[in-house]
């Protein structure tokens, strides 16, 4: 089959949805599928460095063609693009667009609508009414202009969870949903040597039970919670050390720092910022809890890859993989609340027993449920139906035996 998705960016830095997209496409190109990537050289404040306009192959197969943007902008308008979805469209048997209020996903949808190809709309979080009211004036007239007609011609809207799904109804859109769960590449785990290097590089760290917060330090991530917890926590113990590895997001760190210095505990704070490949695993060996008390998360790629790595996890009920953590018994999920999270942190740093118990869970929890092999096989089951139906000439949207099958599949 061949399949195009189109993601505004995908440098590190913008976190989960850039992990994802990459992970994904390589699964289906093991897999003997013709797939490629088209996306932008955006990279935060700067852009990337790298070949533009022109395919570049990995050892997959994969195919990722990077475009520039102009003007310099989230918004990630690119001329470029728009004239090579132009042309290579109608080569493709299906498109999967990711993200909303994008420059990007215009033109993906734009041409995909003119064309007649069939195509899948992955909201990544940006449905849920947490995230769906900031900016509301602007979003409105974006989505009456273009996302809401390309929403409502979409073939089917990829949720990564029931729950993501369910949250996505408050929008008052009449959404096709499709539930496909994400998978994680478990990161080589972190040996004793690994772990002496980062004691050895945060001498902070050494003899301290180590909290980790592995993601980017943004507006949504809790980080004001998990302050005033961490505070609460080093008031009933002085051998605690709070970790913040991941980039910053538009100078939110200068806040949380000022949050930290409020609660007097920014000298047991370390900020790493992007932490990468054998220093991530070293981080998840070292670790002892990660957190994550989100006020809004789609699936948290970053929860996954802690459970893969046996680390116990405290998480929000704003996180929406937090069923499965719980009715797994891989981590403690808590509402967003100051004293919630204080007594869970305090709960796993206070029981060794208990983080084991977690961590052995975790791993199950990940192996069974986060893989990309499962995770692409569901993939594949819904690119085929939706493709079955264009060339059978039947209306997905008016499917209703394609839209419920999927949850129960999944």
């Amino acid at each position: 089959m061949r399949i195009l998705h189109v993601i505004p960016a995908l440098a590190p830095r913008f976190g989960g949805p850039s992990k994802v997209v990459s992970e994904m496409c390589r699964e289906l190109a093991r897999r003997g599928e013709q797939v490629a990537i088209y996306t932008t050289n955006l990279d935060g404040p700067g852009n990337l460095n790298i070949p533009l306009r022109r395919p570049i192959r990995d050892e997959s197969g994969l195919e990722t063609t990077y475009f520039p943007i102009y003007p310099h902008s989230y918004y990630c308008m690119s001329v470029s693009m728009a004239a090579a979805l132009k042309r290579d469209v109608p080569r493709y048997d299906i498109v999967h667009i990711h993200s909303l209020y994008r420059f990007t996903t215009t033109a993906a949808a734009h041409y995909c609508h003119a064309y007649g190809v069939p195509y899948l709309m992955m909201p990544h979080g940006t449905l849920d009414p947490f995230m769906f009211q900031r900016h509301r004036p602007r979003k409105r007239l974006y989505e009456a202009l273009f996302d809401r007609p390309h929403l409502d011609g979409a073939a089917a809207v990829h949720f990564t969870t029931l729950e993501e799904m369910e949250l996505a109804k408050a929008t008052g859109f009449g959404l096709k949903g499709v539930i496909v769960p994400l998978g994680v590449v478990p990161e080589k785990l972190g040996g004793e040597e690994d772990v002496e290097e980062f004691r050895a590089k945060w001498p902070q760290t050494r003899g301290k039970k180590v909290v980790l917060f592995l993601g980017r330090v943004n507006f949504k991530k809790g980080l004001d919670l998990l302050a005033r917890a961490f505070g609460e926590v080093c008031r009933q113990r002085d051998d605690v050390h709070l970790f913040i590895a991941g980039p910053d997001d538009e100078g939110y760190g200068t806040q949380v720092r000022r949050w930290l210095e409020d609660e007097a505990v920014l000298g047991r704070t370390t900020f790493s910022g992007m932490v990468l490949g054998r220093e991530k695993a070293a981080a998840l060996a070292a670790a002892d809890v990660f957190v994550l008390p989100s006020y809004s998360e789609n699936f948290g790629i970053a929860v996954a890859e802690a459970l893969a790595a046996g680390l116990p996890v405290v998480i929000s009920n704003r996180v929406n993989i937090w069923r499965e953590v719980a009715l797994a018994g891989a981590g403690i999920v808590v509402n967003c609340d100051v004293a919630e999270l204080k007594r869970a942190l305090l709960e796993v740093l206070d029981n060794r027993a208990l983080r084991q118990e977690m961590g052995e869970a975790g791993r199950r929890l990940a192996s069974e449920s986060f893989s990309w092999p499962s995770a692409v096989d569901k993939l594949m089951a819904v690119y085929r139906d939706i493709v079955t139906c264009q060339v059978t000439g039947r209306s997905v949207s008016g499917s209703k035996s394609f839209v419920a099958r999927q949850p129960e599949e999944t």
